[in-house]
């Protein structure tokens, strides 16, 4: 079965409504028409460190989170937006996933290799395509394949105002079309790298 991890940056724990979470679940009604498994993972519900490595120890708990998106074949980054970025829980995530981007698989390529990747994205005013365009490369960088139109977002009015449960974002014709589109373009990618992955002719890495 393809399975789906949606990592969760919000800056609030489970305890509190995720508005990223709502927009992701929308996203995941598509997945379930396609019998795709999909997982969220609230970042902020595990003691993850700072660092640049798959584990940085003394009760790191990126590891278990690291052992999820290895076992994924499509991991979408979930983030508000603050102050015109994506939060700093993304930034760290992003961190996190590059310092075990070195790994390779049992071909000898980076890791990531045959996995795809996305990104979901709420807020108000702006910043939304600012955030998504620094997630959907890095993830390229290290490794992810990137389909067309694998992002969805929605913010609000400039100034404060409603989040996207509120201002009932669901309604946003735009961004539920885009959700649809990601999810079976991030399906179609999926399965087509499992069916055919890339080669290893050429992107093998050589370990010093």
């Amino acid at each position: 079965m393809t399975k789906a991890l949606f990592l969760n940056c919000s800056l609030k724990s489970s305890s509190d409504v995720s508005n990223t979470e709502a927009l992701m679940k929308e996203v995941i009604k598509h997945f379930n028409n396609e019998n795709v498994e999909s997982e969220i993972v609230r970042i902020t519900d595990y003691n993850v460190k700072f660092g640049v490595s798959e584990d940085e120890g003394y009760g790191d708990e990126w590891p278990e989170v690291f052992n999820k998106v290895i076992h994924a074949d499509i991991v979408i980054i979930g983030t508000p937006v603050w102050l015109g970025e994506k939060s700093s829980v993304a930034k760290m995530v992003m961190e996190r996933l590059d310092g075990g981007s070195g790994l390779t698989n049992d071909k000898g390529q980076y890791i990531y290799y045959n996995k795809v990747g996305g990104v979901v994205i709420t807020g108000n005013e702006d910043g939304a395509k600012n955030a998504a365009s620094s997630i959907l490369y890095g993830l390229s960088h290290i490794g992810f394949t990137i389909p067309p139109n694998v992002d969805t977002y929605w913010v609000g009015e400039a100034g404060p105002g409603p989040s996207y449960i509120e201002a009932e974002g669901y309604k946003n014709d735009f961004t539920m079309e885009h959700a649809k589109i990601m999810a079976y373009n991030l399906t179609h990618f999926a399965r087509m790298l499992k069916a055919n992955p890339i080669p290893a002719e050429g992107n093998v890495v050589e370990q010093s």
